[in-house]
C-alpha cells in the first residue's frame, strides 16, 4: 500500500515515517463483496482493518442464525484484532453490507512497533481504546434498551 494513504488515516497519525513504512509492509488494500464474512467470532485474530470504502456490520452471533447487530461501520472505521491487549480470537463477527474496500494490517507488525516505540504506542492504543470502548458503551446501551423493554415477570 502507498506509504501516503496509509499515513492519511488518523489512527496511523501517530507514527514516523519510517513506522509508517513498516506498517505499509504489512498492510495491504482488499476489496470484498456484500455479503462477504471478513472474520468469524472466536477466529484467529489477525489483522487491523480500516474501512475505506463501503460498510461492514459487527454481529454477535447466537443461535439458530440469530444475531445481534453490535454496530454498523462506515469509512474511515478501525475494527478488527485489538492489538493493546493479548486477544488472539476475534470477540464478533464482520461481515460487508456493501461491497467494501479496506486496509487490512497485520497485527503482529502493528504491536511490535507499539513495544519497540513506547509513546507512539501509548498514543496509538490511547486511540484504538477509545473507539473500542465507545462500542462497548454502545452495545451496553443496546442491551439495556432491550432489557427494559422485557415484560415483567408475574405482571
Amino acid at each position: 500500500m502507498p506509504v501516503e494513504q496509509l499515513g492519511a488515516h488518523q489512527v496511523f497519525s501517530y507514527l514516523s515515517p519510517n513506522q509508517i513504512d513498516a506498517i505499509s509492509n504489512a498492510a495491504d488494500v482488499v476489496t470484498r463483496t456484500a455479503g462477504d464474512t471478513l472474520y468469524y467470532m472466536g477466529g484467529p485474530a489477525t489483522h487491523l482493518y480500516v474501512l475505506l470504502h463501503g460498510q461492514v456490520a459487527l454481529r454477535l452471533p447466537g443461535r439458530n442464525g440469530v444475531s445481534l447487530l453490535i454496530e454498523q461501520l462506515g469509512e474511515g472505521a478501525l475494527f478488527g484484532s485489538c492489538v493493546c491487549i493479548d486477544l488472539d480470537t476475534y470477540s464478533l463477527t464482520a461481515q460487508c453490507l456493501t461491497d467494501c474496500e479496506l486496509l487490512r494490517v497485520e497485527s503482529r507488525v502493528l504491536r511490535r512497533l507499539m513495544e519497540k516505540d513506547l509513546p507512539m504506542g501509548f498514543a496509538l492504543q490511547t486511540h484504538i481504546s477509545k473507539v473500542y470502548f465507545g462500542r462497548y458503551v454502545e452495545s451496553m446501551k443496546k442491551l439495556q434498551s432491550i432489557v427494559m423493554s422485557l415484560p415483567l415477570e408475574g405482571g
